[in-house]
């Protein structure tokens, strides 16, 4: 039997706990040199040409034992691929609870990889996330000040990360810090030698800079399971080039091929209330045609998503926004009336009977922010897979949607709710060629 070439087998099997967190993996993946695929789900059949693949699970805010399943199987395919190594990735927010999911999953997949220690780091100094003596910074301020206590899912009210997984998981957890991480990957597979001693099963890693991003990652060549937000990955196709196992594809260049062949019309869905998006919408709102969505009104049954098609179809000459983003007074009043899992379904479901509804009526170009949003709107258009383009801003690409039979079905711009300058939307719609 001919023996499969590196360029046919992917190296690198990665896990993400929502949408948007998979597309930013993936884009990472690419600026590094990685031909990446990303699929929504776990696929039916095989995925070939791909030096990385990224499936896409909704199971952030899921049960624990939910996560753990979907996890497991995801790992299982990944494993039948051929895949090397093994990557989970959540946000660079460490959104959680105390009752997970990343410290289940993390135990799940490194006991099922018989890993004996794994890292786990959510840096991101691009957009502002480091990580000092285990505790998480957003810019200048400690997780828990940064506005993440009041995220309306996973409230992040401890910056101390070590005492946070360490709440979550069934091992032990340690700290590689930034002292280690400083004197280069050597250093830091010494600390991770000890921490082992210790019968350490997880270790939060301190990184304040890429650089530290890069140490990391030589630091994790061989080991079976690394885990962190989308920038630890920035150091993990070095290893593989450096074993001669990794040529670049000019990946990015080629990605979009067929992006002209779609229609032009373009829309922006907003599900967020992460601050990020607030300011994003409070920019388009100044300068641009919007309509926003209440799951109050929802709840009381009004036809919100033929409004909302309605409205865009009256303004088919230029792109529109269509937001449930709200201040967290309001989010926390719609939360007291209906509790916040009814509240989130409303606008979830919302959102995606808008999306199907606009795809039907000719818009194959869309931006969503957030990762709850993001993950509806793609289940419900149907999407198996993206092709991963240029970066818009770090952490988000320009994608293509493959659908089930391989065909094109859209171009989509899947954002995080924490991620984007303040002009995103409207460099998402130029980045997809979109009218606006």
């Amino acid at each position: 039997m001919t023996q499969e070439s590196p360029r046919d087998t992917p190296l690198l099997g990665c896990i993400a706990d929502d949408f948007t967190g998979a597309t930013d993996l993936a884009n990472m993946l690419v600026r590094e040199g990685m031909r990446a695929i990303q699929t929504i789900g776990i696929p039916a059949a095989p995925v070939r040409g791909a030096d990385a693949i990224v499936v896409a699970l909704k199971s952030r805010t899921i049960a624990a034992g939910q996560a753990v399943a979907q996890s497991l199987a995801a790992l299982r395919w990944l494993q039948e691929q051929g895949c090397r190594q093994f990557f989970f990735k959540y946000c660079s927010t460490f959104d959680s609870t105390d009752a997970g999911n990343i410290g289940p999953v993390a135990d799940a997949l490194r006991q099922a990889l018989g890993a004996d220690l794994a890292i786990a780091c959510p840096a991101f100094p691009e957009n502002g996330r480091t990580v000092y003596r285990g505790h998480l910074f957003v810019h200048d301020a400690l997780l828990n000040e940064s506005g993440m206590q009041n995220h309306p899912l996973t409230p992040m009210r401890d910056a101390n990360l070590v005492r946070v997984l360490q709440r979550q998981s069934a091992g032990k957890v340690g700290l590689i810090a930034a002292t280690e991480v400083g004197r280069g990957p050597a250093a830091v597979r010494e600390r991770m030698a000890a921490l082992r001693r210790e019968g350490v099963a997880l270790a939060i890693a301190d990184a304040i800079t890429d650089k530290d991003l890069y140490t990391l990652g030589e630091a994790c060549a061989g080991m079976p399971l690394v885990t962190g937000g989308s920038g630890l990955a920035l150091g993990l196709p070095g290893n593989f080039r450096r074993a001669g196992l990794l040529l670049d594809a000019g990946a990015a260049t080629r990605a979009l091929e067929g992006l002209d062949r779609l229609p032009a019309r373009g829309v922006v869905l907003a599900g967020s209330a992460s601050q990020a998006t607030q300011d994003q919408v409070a920019h388009w709102l100044a300068r641009r045609p919007a309509l926003r969505i209440d799951p109050l009104a929802l709840a009381r049954g009004e036809d919100a998503v033929c409004r909302a098609i309605d409205f865009a179809q009256a303004h088919a000459d230029q792109a529109v926004l269509i937001y449930a983003t709200a201040a967290p007074d309001q989010v926390q009043a719609a939360q007291a009336q209906l509790g916040a899992e009814r509240a989130g379904h409303l606008v979830e479901q919302a959102m995606s009977a808008i999306a199907k509804g606009l795809y039907a009526r000719g818009v194959a170009r869309l931006v969503v922010a957030g990762g709850e949003t993001s993950g509806a709107v793609v289940q419900a258009l149907d999407v198996r897979a993206l092709r991963i383009g240029p970066q818009i801003d770090p952490g988000v690409p320009a994608t293509l949607a493959v659908g089930a039979n391989g065909q094109t079905l859209c171009a989509l711009a899947l954002k995080s709710g924490n991620f984007g300058t303040v002009d995103f939307f409207e460099k998402a719609l130029r980045a997809l060629g979109a009218t606006h």
